[in-house]
């Protein structure tokens, strides 16, 4: 609401946001963790030229990715702002090959997954990139482990990204709740509520499919005839493919269209991680109304988060889009004797 001179005085912040919500105080601190955190990583995504953060760090990551500055310093702001906000007891991060147990005296409930810079492989040419998290609590008599967080999305309390490009946007939602936008409103320094009740297209939105193409020769039959489909139909769809996950479906989140990143026969669990990828992804697309399917994987079609992940970095194929979209991907695993659910 603004006042005559334009100014909001009544601003929604994301801290007002989540208590209004939830009534839930140790989640409105851990959000305002999460909040700072990304606060912390779009300053210095925004000042790596200036400041020399572009190129390797010399290290390695827990799934074998070599490490950018950058990751290094995101994740640090991560763990920082999550072990002393008080409410967490448990930290996996694609970061770090082990998790993170929070010492006693500062733990908490809630036990977060998170990629504190995802597509930071394109950092150096200045290409959006993110951050990735979903929460759980801890198991009832649980003082907190990795078993807390190896569970399917259907658990999951809260999923989200943040996404460092022209603006710096958060989108979260809660478990059976809407999908809601944040972008930082940088002359007050706080997350501000511009995009309330997100939804994917109704109609499947711009006709876009979005995958990357040099694992094309992997995919198997079904996936390689429905994106064959999707560039020779009546109408052909445009590609768009970014590389960074975060970017891709926020642009497949507000515009429509589909998401594919399959199992193939190169990597037969897919690439992407499941429970800082895989399933706060899913959550957010299914809450706004879309689907988000593994396509083939493990001998059926299968929901991601009805996923229970075995390891804190096993990995996931996702496929994201619309009933229309998805339709023509089922449409080919049935062609082969696959059986599909119904959309």
């Amino acid at each position: 609401m603004a006042d005559s001179t334009g100014f909001d005085v009544d601003a929604m912040t994301l801290n007002r946001f989540v208590m209004r919500e939830s009534r839930d105080h140790e989640l409105v601190i851990l959000m305002n963790a999460i909040g700072i955190s990304c606060k912390l990583i779009c300053s210095a995504v925004q000042r790596a030229g200036v400041a020399s953060l572009y190129g390797l760090a010399g290290e390695v990551n827990s799934t074998g990715d070599d490490q950018k500055k950058l990751d290094v310093m995101s994740n640090d702001m991560m763990i920082n702002c999550l072990v002393n906000s008080g409410v967490c007891s448990v930290l996996v991060s694609e970061e770090n090959e082990d998790p993170i147990m929070v010492p006693k005296e500062k733990a908490g409930k809630f036990c977060v997954a998170f990629d504190p810079l995802d597509g930071s492989s394109n950092i150096d040419c200045n290409i959006s990139v993110g951050t990735i998290f979903s929460v759980f609590e801890k198991k009832e008599g649980s003082e907190g482990t990795a078993e807390d967080l190896l569970r399917s999305g259907a658990e999951c309390v809260c999923a989200g990204y943040c996404v460092y490009s022209s603006a710096c946007e958060l989108v979260f939602t809660f478990r059976g709740g809407d999908v809601h936008g944040f972008c930082l409103d940088p002359t007050i320094g706080e997350f501000v509520h511009t995009r309330p009740k997100m939804m994917f297209p109704e109609d499947g939105g711009k006709t876009i499919y979005s995958a990357n193409e040099g694992n094309s020769n992997y995919w198997d039959q079904p996936i390689q005839d429905a994106i064959a489909e999707f560039k020779t139909g009546p109408k052909p769809y445009s590609a768009r493919y970014v590389g960074s996950m975060v970017a891709d479906i926020h642009r497949t989140l507000l515009y429509g269209g589909i998401y594919l990143y399959p199992a193939d026969n190169k990597s037969p669990k897919g690439k992407l991680r499941c429970l800082y990828e895989g399933i706060p992804m899913a959550m957010i697309i299914e809450q706004a109304g879309g689907i988000a399917s593994a396509g083939l994987f493990e001998g059926k079609i299968q929901r991601v988060l009805d996923i229970v992940p075995d390891d804190i970095h096993c990995k996931c194929p996702i496929i994201m889009g619309g009933p229309r979209d998805l339709k023509i991907v089922y449409d080919s695993y049935n062609k082969a004797g696959v059986e599909t659910p119904s959309l």
